[in-house]
């Protein structure tokens, strides 16, 4: 884990962290000469899924572990500078938190990640940033030149067989993964931790309510709307209204980034059921209205 970080975070070297964007990017070697490749995508936002909570009292039981970890806390202090490692907190349960970013690290990556002009949409997080559908990353070299823009639904390009699931559309694995992350930091840091949200929006809130907020939003695309409409049918799905199909629920393989549509294979229930949780988790938010906050 912590060579992984190494090589993230930069902690003996060149990393993926660009500290003047706030921000992880992949990097192009070419030789001996180091490129960052500066597109916003869901790629830049997986190292704040690499959190765990460690009890202390289960610490005990792994003597051998405690040691090797005791011994990079004495050994390795370049590491607290470039990673968040086995930190301890004064919340009621005593954590040691373990995770590839530090908490301003955290911070600025989360600043992207909830900004509705950049991943956060009305039905989950994008996996690019809208930001690149007027600002395409263009890569040259040797001669030629790739493109990266923002395509919210299907994929304009016949890459990998057209699909476009890393190229703008919400899709349930990585919202499902950020989502866990963030209620483990709020754990950890509870009520000392807040982000606007959305970002420049001046309304502040804990990690543990913005992961509430996102599974509210992923329940969405599968919930009628003001207008009777489930949001990943789209407005011409000729069966929202039959009486034989309009309860009948698809499990899209991912979704339109701006407008929830449903998209690729019908039937993915491999990942996309991953929305029963959320689903779940809005019955009982209704149900519960009064300590939904502290839940």
């Amino acid at each position: 884990f912590i060579r992984i970080c190494d090589a993230t975070n930069g902690i003996s070297g060149c990393g993926l962290w660009d500290e003047s964007d706030g921000f992880y990017y992949d990097q192009m070697l070419t030789g001996h000469e180091q490129q960052p490749l500066r597109v916003r995508s869901a790629v830049g936002c997986i190292p704040i899924i690499a959190v765990e909570l460690l009890d202390e009292n289960i610490m005990e039981k792994l003597p051998g572990f405690a040691k090797r970890a005791k011994w990079f806390l004495e050994n390795r202090k370049d590491l607290s500078g470039k990673m968040s490692y086995l930190e301890t907190n004064s919340q009621p349960h005593d954590y040691l938190l373990l995770a590839m970013p530090t908490r301003e690290r955290l911070q600025r990556t989360l600043s992207y990640l909830l900004d509705e002009d950049e991943f956060l949409s009305p039905y989950g997080l994008r996996s690019l940033s809208k930001w690149h559908q007027k600002n395409p990353f263009t890569f040259n070299y040797n001669g030629g030149s790739s493109t990266v823009s923002y395509d919210p639904g299907e994929s304009t390009s016949g890459l990998f067989g057209g699909n476009s699931n890393w190229r703008g559309p919400i899709w349930f694995p990585l919202n499902y993964l950020i989502i866990e992350a963030l209620e483990r930091y709020h754990r950890y840091y509870g009520d000392t931790f807040q982000m606007e949200y959305p970002t420049r929006s001046g309304n502040m809130l804990t990690l543990g309510d913005i992961a509430i907020d996102l599974s509210s939003r992923l329940a969405k695309l599968f919930l009628r709307d003001e207008n009777g409409q489930r949001p990943f049918d789209g407005a011409e799905w000729p069966f929202a209204n039959d009486p034989h199909f309009a309860e009948t629920i698809l499990f899209h393989e991912y979704f339109h980034g701006d407008t929830g549509k449903g998209l690729g294979a019908s039937h993915q229930t491999g990942w996309t059921a991953l929305a029963s949780r959320f689903l779940s988790d809005r019955i009982w938010q209704r149900e519960h209205p009064a300590i939904v906050h502290h839940a």
